[in-house]
C-alpha cells in the first residue's frame, strides 16, 4: 500500500503541532475578548459578514489540524480503485 506522505513515510507532526497551536490561539483570542466579539458581530450591516469569515477561518485551521492528527495517528482514507 502506498503511503500518502511519500516514500519516506514521515508523519506531519510539525504541521499538526503548528495548526493545533493556531487553533488554540484562535479559541483563546475569541473567548478572552467575548465582549468585543459580541459587540462587533451584532452591529449589523457589513459587520454581519464577520461571523461568517470567523467560522471559515476556524474551520480551515481546526480542520487542517484534525486532518494532520489523523495522519499522525495512522488513520487514512481508503481509496477504492
Amino acid at each position: 500500500m502506498a503511503d500518502s506522505q511519500g516514500s519516506t513515510g514521515k508523519k506531519p507532526v510539525g504541521k499538526m503541532i503548528s495548526f493545533g497551536i493556531g487553533s488554540i490561539i484562535l479559541y483563546a483570542i475569541v473567548f478572552s475578548n467575548e465582549g468585543l466579539v459580541t459587540e462587533w458581530f451584532t452591529k449589523g450591516k457589513w459587520f454581519a459578514a464577520l461571523p461568517i469569515i470567523t467560522v471559515f477561518i476556524f474551520s480551515f485551521v481546526h480542520g487542517t489540524f484534525a486532518s494532520y492528527l489523523w495522519s499522525v495517528l495512522g488513520l487514512e482514507v481508503v481509496k477504492k480503485k
